[in-house]
C-alpha cells in the first residue's frame, strides 16, 4: 500500500500552509480550538486529523494527531502525534519547538526541530535517520513554518477579512514546499479559495518527475460573528482525489 502520509502531504500539510499569517496586523485575540477532520482518499474515509490549539497573549501552542481509520486502518495502522509551541507577532506565527512521533509498521521515530528567530537551528531524530543527498540544510530555511503550525494556523476560525490571498513556505525537517492561494470567491454563504501547492526542494528526482504542482480548493463556511471556519480542502494527489472534511 502506498504511504498514507505521503498521499496526504498535499492535503494535511502543505496545502494547509496556504493561509499562514492570515491574521490582521492587530494582536491576536486569545482563543482555544478543538478541530476534527475526516481524511478522505478516492471517496473512502482513510483517516482522521485532530488538533487542539490555543493562542494566549503573544504565545501559541498546539497538539495534533493524524491516524488511519476504518478499512485503511485495519490494513495498515499509522499514527503521527505532533506538538508545537511558538509566538505570534502581528500577522505571523513563528514556531520555537516542534516535536513529532511516528508510529508505523515500518518504524517508531521521534523528530524534533528547534528554532531561533524563525530559523531551524536543530533537527534531530531518534533513532537517527541516515541522511539523504536530497536533504535540505535547516540553517537555510529561515522564514518557513513546521507542519503543525501550518495546520493549526489555517484550521482555526478566522475573521472573514483574513481569508485567502497568501503565499507561504513550509519545512518539515528535510523538504521545502510552497503554497500560493488566490483571491477569495463568494459561493452562497461560503468563501472559496483556489490555490496551488508546489514542491521546492528536498524531494528525490523520482518524486519531482512524478508531480511537482498540486491544485487545490479550500472552502470556508460561516462560524458566527462574521467569523469563518474551514469546512473542506480538496486536492489532487499522486494517488487520486483527496479531501479533508470537517466533522
Amino acid at each position: 500500500m502506498a504511504s498514507f502520509r505521503k498521499a496526504l502531504r498535499p492535503i494535511a500539510a502543505a496545502v494547509l500552509t496556504a493561509t499562514i499569517g492570515l491574521s490582521s496586523p492587530a494582536a491576536h485575540a486569545d482563543q482555544t480550538d478543538q478541530i476534527v477532520f475526516d481524511v478522505v482518499l478516492r471517496g473512502i474515509k482513510a483517516g482522521e486529523l485532530r488538533i487542539n490549539g490555543k493562542i494566549q497573549g503573544q504565545g501559541y501552542g498546539a497538539k495534533g494527531v493524524l491516524m488511519t481509520t476504518g478499512i485503511v486502518g485495519a490494513v495498515r495502522k499509522l499514527r503521527y502525534d505532533a506538538s508545537v509551541n511558538g509566538y505570534t507577532s502581528g500577522d505571523s506565527f513563528t514556531p520555537t519547538r516542534y516535536e513529532e512521533t511516528a508510529n508505523t509498521p515500518d518504524r517508531n521515530r521521534k523528530s524534533t526541530m528547534v528554532y531561533q528567530r524563525g530559523t531551524p537551528v536543530s533537527v534531530s531524530q531518534t533513532p537517527p535517520r541516515k541522511p539523504r543527498a536530497t536533504d535540505l540544510d535547516p540553517a537555510r530555511q529561515g522564514g518557513t513554518v513546521d507542519p503543525l503550525t501550518a495546520l493549526y494556523s489555517v484550521l482555526r476560525n478566522v475573521d472573514r477579512a483574513e481569508a485567502c490571498n497568501r503565499a507561504v513556505e513550509m519545512f518539515d525537517g528535510s523538504r521545502r514546499t510552497k503554497v500560493t492561494l488566490g483571491a477569495p470567491q463568494s459561493s452562497g454563504n461560503q468563501v472559496v479559495c483556489a490555490g496551488e501547492y508546489r514542491r521546492i526542494g528536498g524531494f528525490s528526482d523520482r518524486e519531482m518527475a512524478e508531480k511537482t504542482r498540486f491544485p487545490f480548493t479550500l472552502t470556508y463556511s460561516p462560524a458566527g460573528n462574521d467569523r469563518l471556519e474551514v469546512t473542506e480542502i480538496s486536492t489532487d494527489t499522486v494517488y487520486g482525489q483527496g479531501r479533508l472534511k470537517r466533522q
